[in-house]
């Protein structure tokens, strides 16, 4: 039986899985009624919530609501995720669904067998932005797609946040960073085709955040270094104007927002931690090559050493071209000659702060209305969609370490 209210579990109440679950519970749709986190400050942003330290505690018992958010670490995504299809809990997963290929087809073989409402987080499908580029797309304003250029900006202080010395600059403790980083923007590739990709190459690698590169005199802490004031990277410049603001990224560093509680987290933690003096490993630029069925082409470049913003892409068609900068989309039109610019007003901006650009509102009011309805329609992508879009990261990445073009495994019959 539907309800209009709809009751959540909240599995990893960290930035993603309490971000999305604010977002449904602020529209008035939904309500949370359990809390799985080991950390006792992340279970108590759910006052009214049914609090357990460990996902299993829940799973145990009988179903509990309506659907479940699922966001904890991406190596710790499988388990819950197979667990709460296996119990008939509608599922939203945060992105990417899991850091193995056998994983990810296990997820997708319990999400298709539960018969539920499944949904990976691939928040560029549901902004204003894309929204009004396929509807251009889809009713032939540049005829077919020919080949397209994608980048994603990265920014350098994200970069130097989640993928030197945050939870993602690892890939034997998190991913390889297209998985991680960039399976948005290989699945919004296919959204906007409509076509499945064939064959991948890819180039790339750890360019610039490498012992090697520390400037001389550097501490292996921010707050007690003399280069500091002359270091793009420095954490004191990225975290303390933050002091005070309950938002991304300050959060992930301390519950404690003041000026002191920052600190401290800088003296102790690893966001304080020289950008040339962590273990990351993972890539700080990379390309990839793509040809899709039917022959059409895209050049996708992800890079840390950009401004943080909107993806920018240029699309290239047989009657026209788009040029889009994540707020405004500038259609080209070869008959005419004439161009015209629409403003697709995004809410917020491209960070996780600021909703990306009306993605994370965007999937929740869909999900919450697949959850409700029993209508899987508003959902935009299936898990066999999914499924794919990693596969090509996969493919890329051999392609990068392995120095060959890939191709990819023939779709399902």
């Amino acid at each position: 039986m539907r309800f209009d209210m709809v009751t959540l579990a909240v599995v990893g109440a960290g930035s993603r899985g309490t971000g999305y679950a604010r977002h449904a519970v602020e529209s008035g749709r939904a309500r949370v009624v359990a809390v799985a986190d080991p950390d006792a400050s992340r279970r108590a942003r759910f006052a009214d919530a049914a609090p357990y330290q460990d996902w299993r505690e829940l799973a145990a018992l009988d179903r509990q609501a309506d659907a479940v958010i699922i966001a904890t670490q991406d190596r710790d995504h499988v388990e819950p995720a197979v667990r709460f299809a296996e119990l008939g809990y509608d599922i939203l997963l945060e992105k990417p669904m899991a850091v193995s290929e056998d994983d990810c087809r296990r997820i997708v073989a319990a999400a298709e067998r539960s018969g539920s409402v499944f949904a990976v987080c691939h928040v560029l499908r549901y902004t204003p932005y894309t929204r009004a580029l396929k509807a251009l797309l889809d009713a032939g304003r540049i005829g077919e797609i020919v080949s397209i250029q994608h980048l994603e900006p990265v920014g350098w202080w994200h970069q130097a946040h989640s993928y030197v010395r945050g939870n993602w600059r690892r890939t034997d403790e998190s991913t390889f960073m297209l998985l991680a980083k960039s399976c948005h923007d290989l699945d919004w590739l296919v959204h906007l085709t409509g076509r499945q990709v064939t064959r991948v190459s890819s180039f790339g690698g750890l360019k610039h955040f490498r012992a090697e590169n520390r400037p001389e005199g550097a501490a292996d802490r921010c707050l007690d270094c003399a280069v500091e004031p002359d270091c793009p990277y420095s954490a004191k410049r990225v975290y303390l104007p933050l002091a005070g603001q309950e938002r991304w990224p300050v959060t992930v560093l301390t519950d404690d927002v003041t000026e002191q509680g920052i600190v401290a987290a800088l003296r102790t933690g690893p966001y304080g931690r020289c950008v040339y003096a962590c273990d990351n490993d993972v890539v700080d630029h990379q390309v990839v090559n793509m040809e899709f069925e039917g022959g059409a082409t895209a050049a996708f470049t992800m890079t840390a050493f950009t401004p943080a913003g909107h993806r920018q892409t240029r699309i290239f068609g047989t009657r026209g071209s788009i040029d889009g900068d994540g707020d405004r989309l500038t259609v080209h039109d070869f008959v005419t000659g004439r161009a015209q610019t629409i403003d697709t007003r995004p809410t917020g901006d491209a960070t996780a702060a600021g909703g990306h650009g009306g993605g994370d509102e965007g999937l929740i009011e869909a999900f919450l209305t697949a959850v409700s309805s029993g209508d899987r329609t508003p959902i935009l992508s299936s898990p066999a969609d999914s499924l794919h879009s990693h596969l090509i990261a996969w493919a890329a990445e051999r392609s990068r370490l392995e120095g060959a073009t890939v191709t990819l495994e023939e779709p399902p019959g």
